[in-house]
């Protein structure tokens, strides 16, 4: 077992690393500067987390929101690793004891936001406590093409310079030119080692629909997962708390969460998610990217995210722990006007209003997809996939049409009316309904006047929003939103190229999506019972209920049912401290009696050197009064046994050393023999 392994199983409770991270994990450790791109939920901090254990000296980690330092560094204590935070958020206590446990060396990792590196003092303070290594979270954050850009990341490099330490640096969404000017940045365009681990979360099933009244297609997502936790993101202040006020007006725990609330009242949010089973938030993108909530089972979508890369990063917050999870996001024409708008409106330059366009065709290009959504997904990342069988494009094939002539029709109004008019009054020309805007303009004369009276005003609806979706018109922000014709609709329009759409279903009753089950029927109690104890637990100790064991830990327990502490051990989740802590307990709701073990042992649970214990004990007991049971009695003390069985001395000297000679001349024999089977 390597020193990375052995961490991983003794600290974090994990048997193997999940794909990609024992790599980085490696390559940070040896002190090589680092960038790794993994998807959220892919094991990201363990990557710099594991590697400080490794390292001597201290790990300082420049993260961007203090909800999500605090819940990291919680986390690590419950994992009984020392690690603090210097945040404005701070008590005077808490800032103390960081500073007591850096004097002391105890500490192995430090939390700070980007923000302190703008003290002049910061450099030297960080050369002063022996910092060894820089581990940048969320490191897109320190690119203007990045869609979460944080100004003070621009002084990363210069840490880096100032302290001459090697930089891993890590983010779960970052395409090629965030990438290139990660590289620019943080380590002055000499290359690091890059790892691109993939952006397929395989966990996470997706799902698009078209808005048909959205707001009962959110209440009835929400009713099917009810007892979940969720996110609702919404694009306006206004329905978050519209939308959260009618999910609780359904029954279920709801509150909303924006950037006009209060400092105190967002944080009252932040702290009930983070420890509420079942809670829903609804929430503007403000909400999420300090979550560090593993077991988030749902994010829906009520209006069309800004970006690909906001959609991934924002679905991202599901499923973390590697349990089920699902997702739904809702768009419609408003939407994409809106988000055209936004960008013909702001004030980044042509070159930059231009890839925002092409990075919300990207999303478009997804929701309006007509073939499994993963692959559009990974293909806008560069990843070529099968077919997922796991979204709802997999779950159920679109109903579709050539939508070339319908296409051309539309165009031709758009035309005519010489792109000075939205998809009403264009609809009101196609299906020849006789309006007095269309009678004052002169437009019940044109030769498009009634031509695509074949298709519904609904349907008509739907072809102009997947018009816009595959960017073939734009609203025109000089014309109050008119439609104008894209340079893409030109080969359509001459009939040198088809296209196909998805058939409306507005018209018909929308199916809701089978909830995917966490366990089986047989074992759901169960799961029930141990969320009840977890819930009991984490309240009693005022932490997050994911903190004492996350959903997926919780699941494997309830399948494969452990009968003593040995088997809860291996559960993945289950460390060494979190054993001590919390073992007992949950082994009691399993097997329904406790079991009393050692502390010396506790510490071998799990492990070979357990079961040596075990043997050695058993031998111990039948020699304890000698060979023929006449001797005044002797026995060794557990920490001796504890000893014996890691160490596994392989002659009678060596085993005299720990046991002495008394001990060892009456089990040395026979432990030898225990200890020579063993290897």
């Amino acid at each position: 077992m390597t020193a990375a392994s052995g961490l991983l199983r003794d600290v974090f409770g994990f048997d193997a690393f999940r794909p990609g991270q024992e790599e980085i994990v490696q390559a940070v450790a040896q002190g090589e500067n680092v960038l790794a791109i993994m998807p959220t939920g892919g094991g990201k901090s363990l990557c710099f987390q594991l590697p400080a254990l490794m390292r001597d000296g201290v790990t300082v980690v420049i993260s961007p929101l203090i909800a999500l330092m605090r819940d990291q560094v919680r986390a690590l204590r419950e994992a009984g690793v020392e690690a603090g935070a210097l945040t404005s958020g701070n008590t005077d206590e808490e800032t103390d004891a960081v500073w007591q446990a850096l004097s002391e060396g105890r500490l192995k990792l430090l939390y700070i936001a980007p923000e302190r590196l703008a003290a002049g003092s910061a450099p030297g303070m960080l050369r002063r406590i022996g910092v060894s290594l820089i581990a940048v979270d969320e490191a897109h954050c320190v690119s203007q093409w990045g869609h979460d850009f944080r100004p003070d990341y621009l002084r990363i490099g210069e840490l880096r310079r100032a302290l001459g330490v090697p930089l891993a640096a890590f983010t779960a969404t970052a395409d090629a030119e965030t990438r290139d000017e990660i590289v620019t940045r943080l380590f002055d365009g000499q290359p690091p080692r890059s790892f691109l681990r993939g952006f397929d979360r395989p966990n996470i099933h997706l799902a698009f629909a078209a808005k048909n009244g959205p707001r009962q297609q959110i209440l009835s997502f929400a009713a099917a997962r009810k007892g979940q936790s969720g996110i609702v993101y919404c694009g306006t202040r206004a329905k978050t708390e519209t939308l959260a006020a009618a999910l609780a007006d359904a029954g279920h725990n709801a509150c909303a969460y924006h950037g006009g609330m209060e400092p105190g009242d967002r944080r009252t949010v932040e702290s009930r998610f983070s420890r509420e089973d079942g809670l829903i938030v609804v929430a503007t993108v403000a909400f999420g990217m300090g979550v560090d909530k593993p077991d988030i089972r749902w994010v829906a979508h009520a209006d069309l995210p800004k970006s690909i890369e906001a959609y991934y990063q924002e679905i991202g917050r599901a499923g973390r722990d590697g349990a089920p999870a699902e997702t739904l996001t809702l768009f419609g024409p408003d939407d994409i006007r809106l988000r055209r708008s936004q960008i013909d409106e702001g004030l980044a330059p042509p070159e930059r209003r231009m890839a925002d366009h092409a990075r919300l065709n990207a999303l478009l290009g997804l929701a309006e997809a007509l073939g499994c959504r993963r692959q559009t997904l990974l293909g806008y990342f560069g990843e070529e996939a099968a077919p997922c069988g796991h979204c709802d494009l997999c779950d159920q094939a679109p109903e579709t049409f050539d939508g070339t002539q319908a296409v051309r029709k539309a165009l031709s109004a758009i035309l005519r009316t010489e792109e000075w008019f939205g998809a009403g009054h264009l609809i009101d020309i196609l299906t020849g309904n006789l309006t007095d805007k269309v009678r004052e303009k002169g437009h019940d004369r044109l030769p498009t006047f009634g031509v695509g009276q074949e298709f519904s005003r609904p349907q008509w609806q739907a072809i102009f929003r997947q018009m816009m979706g595959h960017d073939l018109i734009r609203p025109n922000p000089d014309r109050h939103g008119a439609l104008t014709m894209t340079d893409a609709a030109l080969p359509i329009l001459r009939d040198q190229q088809a296209i196909t759409l998805r058939s409306d279903s507005v018209a018909k009753p929308e199916r809701r999506p089978a909830v995917r089950a966490l366990v089986s029927d047989e074992d759901a109690p169960l799961l029930s019972a141990l969320k009840a104890k977890r819930r009991a637990l984490a309240e009693a100790a005022s932490l997050p209920a994911y903190m004492i064991f996350n959903d997926r830990t919780l699941i494997e327990m309830a399948e494969k049912r452990p009968a003593n502490l040995d088997q809860m051990a291996r559960i993945n989740g289950v460390g060494a401290k979190k054993l001590d802590s919390y073992g007992a307990a949950f082994l009691e709701i399993i097997t329904g009696a406790a079991e009393d073990m050692h502390p010396a042992r506790m510490k071998l649970a799990g492990r070979d050197a357990g079961s040596v214990y075990d043997r050695l004990l058993a031998v111990q007991a039948d020699l304890i009064r000698g060979p023929d049971g006449t001797d005044k009695p002797i026995s060794c003390s557990s920490s001796q046994l504890a000893k014996l069985a890691q160490a596994r001395p392989g002659d009678e000297q060596a085993l005299t050393r720990i046991l002495g000679d008394r001990r060892a001349e009456r089990f040395g024999p026979a432990f030898l023999d225990v200890l020579r089977m063993a290897d």
